[in-house]
């Protein structure tokens, strides 16, 4: 087992979603600065559901012009961008131009649509490359994706992103006419406290993760000692690895390993699970990726903020150690059991529901007086994103072992499931408004 391809693997990871990830972390300090405002939130998502055309074109190209991709060309052209795009944000995220009268952050929306593009993208080329090594470093390439949630939330953290704090801004004298009886009252307000560090420099701190990401994914291309990690390497060489990768991507549903004596249930992959469990992997996959990716991060504000800012950036940054955490359970026990799998889904939705039902509540959820209210809730975040985030590593090994074809099908499957999430979720969220979130300082509940 190679240290080095296994940190590769997780550096590789790393780059799949941090610009996107970064850029959600940083909200508090980008609003009061552009016009579109807390407006800009909705926007996004937007955005991030137009960029799947790129994993849209993959997908298809995959299905109808196999081998024609260069997959390896795609990858290097999309983390290009994302640190191009990433490095411009830090110079134009304040810009505006006015349209149709009114100011916009044009430059931001436009690199935001960019950096969007990539890291969907990611999701069909990414995964698909790590097909090309041995099985075991797929899923440290979970870890690295993980932990693309979880850096840009401790630097973030460091930055002092979203720090707020109580203080007095009016005062009021009440007195009763014919009465002894009067009362002085004070309103407080929410000032957000000044961060350490400027966004600028937290954008410049994104383009350099990706540039890692890229010199990650050159070495896993050229490192002779990578080259040993690969499944086909013999002492044929490369050649033979080249001309096997090509056929798997020319027949991207089969399995060009599968002995010929295997009884085939299907006519997907190696043919070991029948088409009734292939959509059952794929629907909790969909399932999975909609609620940990979209459905709850949407409304992780409301169901956190009620207990105190603490307790918010507490949840939120536990729920992104718990993403790797869970990866890293699964290098030690890749349980390939669909009865599992399916256990874990109900168990991590029904936590997500606790968690829905304390957002719909908000600003006054269940025990929001005592210190038991922002413990759970936090806890519950942590179990929610472990169990799921199991679960979806799960099925990527269990994709794997049935070729690439799978593996860019597992890609366009998870942008389908966040897609589906994001449909369901922008107008009860944005549209309708249908929760509230409460003054920090000023809600009072019984």
């Amino acid at each position: 087992m190679s240290l080095l391809t296994h940190l590769l693997a997780c550096l590789f990871g790393m780059g799949s979603w941090v610009s996107i990830n970064g850029l959600w972390v940083e909200l508090p300090l980008v609003v009061p600065h552009i016009p579109e405002g807390w407006y800009l939130p909705s926007y996004l998502s937007v955005l991030i559901q137009m960029a799947n055309v790129g994993p849209l074109f993959v997908t298809l190209m995959h299905r109808f012009r196999p081998g024609a991709l260069n997959e390896a060309a795609v990858i290097y052209a999309i983390i290009g961008l994302g640190t191009a795009a990433s490095f411009l944000m830090a110079f134009f995220w304040k810009e505006t131009v006015v349209v149709a009268g009114a100011p916009r952050s044009v430059a931001l929306l436009v690199l935001t649509f960019f950096l969007a593009t990539v890291d969907c993208t990611s999701s069909v080329t990414f995964l698909p490359f790590m097909m090309r090594l041995k099985a075991r470093y797929l899923t440290t390439y979970y870890i690295g994706e993980g932990l693309s949630g979880l850096l840009p939330a401790l630097v973030a953290l460091i930055q002092g992103v979203g720090v707020v704090r109580c203080i007095n801004s009016t005062g009021s004298f009440n007195h009763t006419l014919n009465s002894s009886d009067s009362s002085l009252t004070f309103d407080l307000r929410a000032q957000y406290q000044p961060a350490n560090f400027s966004a600028e420099v937290f954008f410049f701190f994104l383009s350099a993760m990706m540039l890692v990401c890229l010199v990650a994914f050159l070495l896993l291309n050229y490192h002779p000692s990578v080259a040993r990690e690969r499944p086909s390497y013999t002492n044929e060489g490369k050649e033979k690895s080249e001309r096997d990768r090509k056929w798997a991507e020319q027949k991207p549903m089969m399995d060009p390993y599968r002995p010929a004596s295997q009884k085939r249930r299907s006519s997907f992959g190696t043919g070991l699970y029948s088409w009734t469990q292939v959509l059952y992997i794929f629907v909790i996959l969909a399932w999975a990726n909609a609620l940990t990716n979209v459905v709850l991060p949407s409304v992780q504000s409301y169901s956190c903020l009620p207990y105190g800012s603490n307790t918010y950036h507490l949840s939120a940054t536990m729920a992104a150690v718990a993403n790797p955490l869970a990866c890293f359970i699964a290098m030690f026990f890749p349980v390939r059991s669909l009865l599992l799998m399916g256990a874990l889904t109900v168990t991590g939705s029904g936590v997500g529901a606790y968690i829905m039902g304390m957002a719909a509540l908000s600003p006054c959820p269940l025990l929001v007086n005592g210190t038991s209210g922002g413990v759970i809730i936090v806890l519950a975040w942590v179990l929610f994103i472990l169990t799921l985030s199991y679960v979806k590593v799960i099925i990527g090994l269990i994709l794997r072992d049935e070729g690439h074809g799978a593996l860019v099908w597992c890609g366009a499957v998870v942008q389908l499931g966040s897609l589906l999430g994001a449909v369901t979720m922008f107008p009860v969220v944005s549209v309708y408004g249908l929760f509230s979130s409460g003054d920090p300082c000023n809600t009072k509940c019984q």
